[in-house]
């Protein structure tokens, strides 16, 4: 296709694997039964993705505890009373800190990509959390021994790791989840936040060569976590000025949910870079009606009014479900949106080439 469409990620898991999950939490079944289960919800994921007819697949997310905490699941060396996250219905999502260093990942996202790749023969990409992200994990009252410098010249190298481990294991491409981005402007309109987290963030890229980056993108957001946002009364046009300065080469954004398509399609355009492409969302995860290929269409083409074709890619305006116990969409619902956008963009694509 000349106009790509990639998932951006998480997709509902199945009830007896939530089920399963919570069993294994509770001790009440083994690592070789939810190991099996497992496999039996990525098998059926990567199936349904394949029907949909989708030229690139993820693994659905579906052994991620969350697509933020994947990299510290079994750390030791954790307290529950971490960075608390507020969304607009009420609810809240609170991240662990870190106790003591050095601070190491438990997990790498290959690990994910390699087991997906045994049952397709379909280019799949991976996700990987931002380094933004696990900063927050350093509590601000600092650790006895481990200072904060420290702590992110570790978080700089595990970082680095997770996606040059992602790329040796034949990734199509890399995508990092940075939906804190806009929740930063929220925390800090100053943008001083946002700022560190973009410098941290190049940091990390600034350690792979050009060819490397043009297959590492980065994903935003205003969050989706039980149909609700942490950050959608951010403006894009306060965003996007800083978000493209990441030295990345695809950009994944949430845009279907937005309610003014066309100031955020004016800000794109006047802040991406020649070498980048933005990956427009299409498929709005937070409304359960499935969009008709030919509303798609329709998003697309205005989209290409103002974006070169060349540079315009399109997407899912998040993950499905980021969080293991977001329930708020079902499978079926969520393969229909992406079945319709992959249609959507193929109806496109006969228009615009």
């Amino acid at each position: 296709m000349k106009i790509l469409t990639e998932p951006v990620g998480s997709i509902p898991r199945p009830k007896y694997l939530l089920d399963a999950l919570n069993a294994f939490a509770q001790q009440q079944m083994d690592e070789k039964e939810l190991s099996k289960l497992s496999n039996e919800a990525l098998k059926d994921t990567i199936r349904r993705f394949e029907e949909t007819g989708s030229p690139v697949i993820t693994d659905g997310e579906q052994t991620k505890p969350s697509f933020a905490t994947y990299p510290i699941q079994g750390l030791k060396t954790l307290a529950s009373d971490g960075v608390i996250i507020p969304f607009a219905d009420g609810h809240a999502r609170q991240l662990p800190k870190i106790t003591e260093g050095p601070f190491h990942y438990q997990t790498y996202a290959s690990s994910y990509l390699e087991k997906a790749k045994q049952f397709t023969s379909l280019p799949v990409k991976q996700a990987v959390i931002a380094v933004s992200a696990i900063s927050l994990l350093y509590p601000a009252g600092g650790i006895p021994g481990y200072s904060h410098e420290q702590f992110i010249t570790d978080l700089l190298n595990e970082a680095e790791a997770d996606i040059r481990k992602s790329l040796d294991a034949g990734a199509y491409n890399v995508q990092i989840d940075f939906t804190e981005a806009r929740l930063a402007l929220k925390l800090d309109p100053s943008a001083g936040l946002l700022k560190t987290f973009i410098d941290l963030n190049n940091k990390v890229l600034s350690r792979f060569t050009e060819d490397e980056r043009k297959k590492i993108g980065v994903h935003s957001c205003p969050g989706g976590d039980h149909d609700s946002t942490h950050s959608a009364d951010i403006s894009y046009a306060d965003l996007l000025p800083l978000l493209f300065e990441l030295n990345a080469g695809n950009f994944y954004l949430e845009y279907a949910g937005e309610k003014d398509k066309r100031s955020v399609l004016a800000s794109i355009k006047e802040n991406i870079r020649p070498f980048q492409r933005v990956f427009i969302g299409v498929t709005n995860v937070l409304d359960p009606r499935v969009e008709t290929p030919e509303e798609i269409r329709d998003i697309i083409l205005e989209a290409a009014e103002m974006i070169s074709p060349e540079q315009l890619g399109t997407t899912d305006d998040c993950g499905f479900s980021p969080f293991a116990d977001d329930v708020s969409t079902s499978r079926d619902t969520a393969f229909a949106k992406i079945k319709s956008r992959i249609e959507g963009t193929r109806l496109a694509e006969e228009k615009l080439f």
